[in-house]
């Protein structure tokens, strides 16, 4: 089954440029969830990404004890907090966000995981799932039906072998992953070099990016993109599409002046914004054509 290539006519092709009488009550509001002792970073870098990729307004809902954090680290950022100073118990919350974000550094507490199946039972916003919200999903694989069509799941190799199975090769690898995505409805972000988006039985594949995203927070990063871009209104299946591809490109981009070793996750979101330019920049050329 050959991929489609994620490449800049396909981006040009779903991109919706900004409205330039826009404002941040149209632009989407995201919320991120997840976070516990020690982790807290994760969801200081998905919520910036969010906004840096666009959204006009983001929440994070953590335990307590990333209160201070979070409003310091990323003061444009709204804070909700559970009422468990170290992890997550309940999830609960009453705004009305366009979409939402579960995983990142989350932790995998019994509690924890109560909480994940109570709100998927009554989740219907568009979602994006990774990192241990994965892990969880992967010890209780009944849930899968509790998940909305379309859900976006970004597993790294090892969350997507605990998911699918174990494989002997990248082609048995793929039949498990696309019969997964058939039998649940979902979209899966594979992450990997390359990236390979899987919708059912279509796969794409990302053309962007380089061996210095293989950092730690890198996923998280990713999260918040893509879950920006489903605030934004973007379909699940092209939200995932864009996100990697931008994602991709920072590196590419920042590479030069940044080398391999330097390059960190807040490079990524340093760099979103240079993506875009790029992009837009692209299209503006197409368009002289």
């Amino acid at each position: 089954m050959k991929p489609i290539f994620i490449d800049k006519s396909e981006i040009i092709k779903r991109y919706k440029p900004i409205n330039k009488y826009t404002h941040k009550g149209i632009q989407g509001h995201a919320l991120l969830i997840g976070g516990s002792y020690g982790k807290i970073g994760s969801v200081c870098l998905s919520a910036k990404a969010a906004l840096k990729t666009g959204c006009g307004l983001v929440t994070a809902f953590i335990p307590k004890c990333g209160y201070e954090i979070v409003q310091i680290s990323v003061p444009e950022v709204m804070v909700l907090t559970d009422k468990e100073e170290e992890f997550i118990s309940n999830i609960n919350f009453q705004i009305l966000p366009q979409a939402i974000g579960i995983g990142p550094g989350i932790g995998q507490e019994f509690s924890t995981q109560n909480a994940f199946q109570k709100f998927l039972k009554s989740n219907k916003i568009p979602l994006v799932i990774d990192a241990d919200a994965l892990n969880i999903l992967s010890l209780h694989k009944s849930w899968m039906t509790l998940l909305q069509p379309k859900t976006v799941l970004t597993p790294h190799p090892k969350e997507l072998e605990r998911l699918i199975g174990k494989w002997n090769s990248d082609e048995e690898k793929m039949d498990k992953t696309i019969a997964f995505s058939l039998q649940n409805d979902l979209i899966v972000v594979m992450k990997g070099a390359p990236t390979y988006i899987i919708d059912g039985d279509t796969i794409y594949q990302n053309t962007t990016g380089n061996a210095a995203l293989a950092t730690a927070g890198s996923g998280d990063v990713l999260t918040g993109m893509i879950t920006s871009l489903l605030a934004q209104s973007y379909e699940p299946l092209n939200a995932a599409i864009i996100g990697v591809y931008l994602h991709g490109l920072t590196a590419d981009i920042a590479l030069p002046e940044t080398g391999y070793q330097s390059f960190i996750a807040s490079t990524i979101i340093d760099t979103i914004g240079k993506t875009y330019l790029s992009l837009e920049n692209n299209i503006e050329r197409q368009e002289l054509l």
